[in-house]
């Protein structure tokens, strides 16, 4: 560990933290400003019936937690990264398509209307109303503007919050997640925190959330340069189970949900494996023993998503800023990836 917790902030921290104290605020106003065209989009997806979700990093992470809950409204849709649909397309007939881009001006944003142009039924999700992507296609944009901070927070929230809209247009309720947006929420992680001190790498994992997973494992890697990536449930199960010990922390996400049960079975696996767990968890069910449980309150889809994420987005602060004297800092990267 090279920082402790309690001394000033750096500055790219204090810019993450800045994006984090508004993305609330932000979310509700991209709702209400959505419902225009979120009723376009949800038309095209109740007369084509088959919605493929197209972004990269984060923005792709976003696609994987809102699929089940399309699927769950009779909508076929898929969720995979842009890099992959350019080099090994899926059809596009017949699909309504979101591309969604923070910026609207990432290298496979432009790659895609230079080389695709603009198909049918093809929509955006940005922070941008300036953007390439906001420019080409009729395009969702997030209150508040662009995201200056490295790690996505206040994107990940809003894009989120654009989802609802379109979900809320096709029939889905969305008050239960209105109201956790509302009530600002200050998740206690600091056991959570504490609990992974001492691992070398971390292994996210979920079943219907295991796109939040996937978001909170790439905050985790950009912030702390640690080794942490995302195993749906049942893929950690077949082989991976292997590597868990110790030095591996394993972080769960669990809703209400049908599948609450195989992230509780989960849980027990990797305490008896060695490995220290922490479950973020809106289940409501009885806390697994010998696990660390940051309890959310009792949510369900969408709204699941808006009581765990921030509750993630703060552990993956407090994880990094243990580790890294310059959080949120890039050495590597950059905010806008313009090249491939």
């Amino acid at each position: 560990m090279t920082k402790d917790m309690n001394t000033t902030r750096p500055t790219g921290l204090a810019a993450i933290e800045y994006e984090m104290s508004r993305q609330n605020a932000d979310a509700i106003a991209s709702f209400d400003a959505a419902s225009s065209l979120a009723a376009t989009i949800a038309a095209s997806l109740r007369k084509n019936g088959r919605l493929l979700l197209l972004g990269m990093g984060g923005s792709h992470a976003v696609g994987r937690a809102v699929e089940p809950f399309y699927r769950a409204l009779g909508i076929d849709a898929v969720a995979i990264p842009l890099s992959e649909q350019l080099g090994q397309p899926l059809p596009l007939s017949g699909k309504t398509v979101l591309l969604t881009s923070q910026s609207g001006e990432s290298a496979e944003v432009l790659r895609w209307f230079a080389e695709v142009g603009v198909p049918a039924d093809t929509f955006g999700l940005t922070l941008e109303g300036g953007s390439t992507l906001a420019r080409t296609v009729p395009s969702l944009v997030g209150a508040g503007g662009t995201e200056k901070a490295f790690a996505a927070t206040r994107s990940l929230t809003l894009s989120f919050a654009l989802h609802l809209a379109i979900l809320s247009a096709l029939g889905e309720d969305a008050e239960p997640a209105l109201a956790l947006l509302r009530s600002e929420r200050q998740p206690d992680v600091k056991a959570a925190v504490d609990a992974l001190a001492d691992v070398g790498s971390v292994v996210t994992s979920g079943r219907r959330l295991q796109g939040v997973a996937e978001a909170i494992a790439l905050g985790l890697t950009e912030l702390s340069r640690v080794p942490c990536f995302p195993l749906e449930g049942g893929q950690l199960r077949h082989g991976p189970m292997e590597m868990l010990g110790p030095k591996m922390g394993v972080v769960l996400f669990r809703a209400r949900d049908e599948t609450a049960e195989f992230v509780t079975r989960m849980a027990i696996s990797a305490l008896e494996a060695g490995s220290p767990v922490v479950v973020f968890d809106a289940s409501g069910q009885v806390p697994v023993e010998g696990a660390v449980t940051v309890d959310v309150g009792t949510a369900s889809d969408m709204a699941a998503v808006f009581a765990l994420l921030p509750a993630g987005q703060h552990f993956m602060l407090g994880f990094a800023s243990m580790r890294v004297e310059d959080v949120g800092t890039p050495v590597r990267s950059s905010k806008i990836t313009r090249s491939e």
